[in-house]
């Protein structure tokens, strides 16, 4: 199956996406988002994006309150963006720290431009597919599987409060696009040792013996001809576990992690942690202050999963706090939720960052070069 074009809806929408943070000053040199156009399928896809910078903002709460500003804007264009925009950009990094390698090549594997340079764009994807498979692959398609298998998946998690039309059709999209295509993608990873850009080129080009049929069937339901998959959302679901069980048997166990290079590792960790960290601010601004209609409450708890990893990271980075870095990251994980996130705890945490402004400022700008551990 030939990768198609983002559709129009798509390409509309970062168009939009890409004026309201230009309005608002947010300064983004460029514009990605995550997975492929063929990845994308209307209405039921929200587009994930991420910002990269040329330099970090003299001021990272100033700058993330322009953020959710632009995002409040482009969602309040249309009600389709409650879902389309789901959530303000994921990551935010800098044009630097992508020219050194420093974002997961797994991460950046599955971007599409959305605006800026072309040519610096296509050498960070190309060096990503190139690079030498490591640990840092291994954790990163392993902690897809352990997020969703073994009964974690839960389709009555997967809110439909944003939603709108047909409830239905996006309960079978949840189980075939959040459930089994990222799953899938991952086991293909995992057993070819290469770093696959999307879900539907995981679907068209890994079929071990006796999957091709798995295949097809959720690559017609992602070519939106649900009349040959099981129509009921729930019967889908018995149908993903079947194929990802039968996958599952082709992803070899973790033994060699191939080349990894401990500072390399290291700073990597550090910059999708503060890459991460960097957005936090716009993202609770927005859940916590939503557009009229727009429900958040969903993506308020969603944040627990994401502070918990990067407390983890911090911790890890933190190591004996030896080193002035280190130290810094220790100071970091301190001003993290350690809870289940609720609207309170990102108040208190909002207005902990701003009462801590400096330290939080300098951990999110430290430069690759200051990181060592």
């Amino acid at each position: 199956m030939p990768m198609a074009e983002a559709p129009p809806l798509y390409q509309r929408l970062g168009g939009l996406y890409e004026g309201e943070l230009g309005a608002h000053g947010v300064g983004a040199a460029l514009l990605t988002h995550k997975w492929q156009p063929a990845d994308l399928l209307a209405p039921h896809s929200d587009l994930d994006v991420r910002v990269l910078l040329h330099d970090a903002p003299e001021d990272w709460g100033e700058w993330n309150q322009r953020l959710a500003a632009a995002h409040t804007a482009a969602v309040g264009r249309e009600v389709s963006h409650r879902r389309l925009l789901e959530h303000p950009p994921g990551f935010a990094f800098t044009t630097a720290e992508a020219d050194g390698r420093l974002v997961s090549a797994p991460e950046l594997a599955t971007w599409s431009l959305i605006a800026g340079n072309r040519r610096d764009f296509q050498r960070w994807r190309s060096r990503a597919q190139m690079a030498p498979w490591c640990g840092i692959d291994e954790r990163f398609y392993r902690g897809i599987l352990h997020s969703r298998l073994g009964g974690r998946y839960r389709l009555v998690a997967d809110s439909t409060d944003n939603v709108t039309g047909d409830i239905t059709a996006y309960r079978r999209h949840c189980v075939a696009w959040h459930y089994l295509a990222p799953c899938w993608f991952a086991a293909a990873a995992l057993a070819t040792r290469t770093r696959c850009p999307g879900k539907t080129a995981a679907l068209t080009q890994w079929r071990p013996d006796g999957l091709d049929r798995y295949a097809e069937l959720f690559l017609r339901h992602s070519a939106q001809r649900p009349e040959t998959c099981p129509r009921n959302p729930h019967h889908l679901l018995r149908t993903a576990h079947a194929a990802l069980k039968a996958a599952m048997r082709r992803v070899p166990d973790t033994d060699g992690l191939g080349r990894e290079d401990h500072q390399e590792s290291t700073r990597t960790s550090w910059v999708m942690t503060a890459g991460m960290l960097r957005v936090r601010v716009a993202r609770w601004l927005y859940y916590l202050d939503p557009p009229p209609g727009v429900a958040t409450q969903y993506l308020i708890r969603r944040e627990t999963k994401e502070l918990r990893a990067a407390a983890r990271a911090l911790n890890v980075l933190a190591a004996d706090e030896a080193t002035p870095a280190q130290r810094q990251a220790a100071r970091m994980a301190t001003l993290l939720p350690s809870g289940p996130t609720t609207a309170s705890t990102l108040r208190t945490t909002l207005a902990l960052w701003h009462r801590q402004k400096a330290t939080v400022q300098d951990f999110l700008s430290l430069t690759p070069g200051d990181v060592h551990l």
